[in-house]
Parts: C-alpha cells; structure tokens; sequence
C-alpha cells in the first residue's frame, strides 16, 4: 500500500527558512544608549512587531501556483530588522530626551494603531490627533480591504514648542512607496517647516536627514558603531 505524501503548503515551504531569515537585535542591550539632550521635536518609527505574522499574495494558493513551481511571496517585517514588542518599546526611557514642552510625532500602521497611542503614552504624551496620512500610491494585501496608508500620530507635551512655524502643512502626503519601511522624506520637511527653529531628532532612524539627529541601530554615519554585538564611540 502506497502511503499517501503530505500535502505541500506555502508554509511548510516556507518555514524552514524562518530562523534564518528574522533579524536579530546585535547589541548586547536592549536598546543603543539615547542622547544626553532634551528635544522639542520627537519623530519615532517604531519596529512593530507583528507576532510572526507574515504577508501573502495570490502565489500562496494552489490553484494559482501549481504544485507550488513558481516562487511564493511572503514577507514578514521581522525579515526586514529587528522587530519590538510593545512592552518593550514602553521601556525606551523617551521622556528623559523630550523637553517639557514637546511634540512627538509616531509612525504607525493600522493593526498598530491602539498600541501607537498606548505607546505615546507610556512615554510620557497625550495624543491629539493624526498629523499625517501617507498615501503610499500602491497597495498590500490586506485581510479586509486593501492596504494603501501608513499614518503618523501627534502627540503633545506641555504646550505647543515655541515659536510655532507654518500652520498650513498639510495631512495627506501622497508618495510613491519605495523600498520596505522606508518613510517619505516630506514628512521630515513638513514637520521642520511647522517647528523650524526647535531641536529634532528621529528616533528608529534608517536614513540620515538634514536638520534632525538620529537614534537607532540601522543609521548611516551614526555616533555609534554597531560591530558584532558590541557598540562603541565612533573617533
């Protein structure tokens, strides 16, 4: 009697190079050392984690991809750095570099939404509103409708920073996605020219910016050298 072969799925395809492929946090701490500054202007794009959870398109299904010939896409951001979870990301000490009167500004996605303003929070703001939609222009998967926007959140500090800059900056910010978890650089822009005389740092920093410091493990140029999981000054 012939014994029946296991059926094949995109997962039991996929889940062997899993390990291999998630992103590890280098450093022997948690998180590199913060600034020993305190900023009026707080932009932060937090590693979400996701739990695992991985992306998918129509090659997953095996009416489409027979016998699964052809490359299966899935895609999970934890593929891409290392992700954060929330408890966690409420530990990074936040409050000791935002000065008493302070925006933050968080970037966050709409499974994230509730966690990006438990998140605000716990590092010492009140949310006020959403200060920007980005209309990536194309779209993911989505279990419900079809992911196209990303969002970030304002939060305040005490009162506005002073003084205050254009008041007439826009919330839609309609670009063009490129590479994964890569943010428009007009939102870096917008946000200088509502604050332009206030100190700004980008905390998850991936991309260097003029006019902003910049905190985290992928910056280019950063202060710190991130070499096998050790981190020191760079000269």
């Amino acid at each position: 009697m012939t014994q029946k072969k296991p059926d094949i799925t995109a997962y039991s395809l996929y889940s062997k190079d899993q390990k291999k492929r998630t992103k590890i946090n280098p450093l022997k701490e948690f998180f590199p050392p913060l600034p020993d500054q305190k900023y009026d202007v707080i932009l932060a794009d937090p590693p979400w984690d996701y739990g695992g959870k991985m992306q998918y398109d129509r090659s997953v299904i095996k009416e489409e991809n027979t016998n699964f010939e052809k490359k299966i896409f899935l895609s999970s951001a934890s593929f891409q750095y290392p992700t954060v979870r929330l408890k966690d990301l409420c530990g990074l000490d936040v409050a000791s570099i935002s000065a008493d009167d302070s925006i933050l500004f968080l970037w966050t996605t709409g499974p994230q939404m509730a966690n990006a303003i438990a998140l605000g929070e716990a590092w010492g703001f009140s949310y006020k509103t959403v200060a920007f939609v980005w209309d990536k222009m194309v779209h993911n998967p989505g279990r419900y409708t079809l992911s196209q926007t990303e969002f970030v959140l304002a939060f305040r500090k005490g009162r506005f920073p002073s003084p205050r800059g254009a008041r007439n900056v826009r919330q839609m910010v309609q670009v063009h996605r490129t590479a994964h978890s890569e943010k428009p650089s007009e939102v870096h822009e917008r946000i200088k020219a509502m604050f332009p005389a206030q100190s700004r740092i980008e905390l998850f920093a991936r991309t260097a910016v003029d006019g902003w410091d910049r905190w985290g493990l992928e910056i280019p140029e950063s202060d710190v050298i991130i070499t096998d999981g050790t981190q020191k000054e760079q000269p």
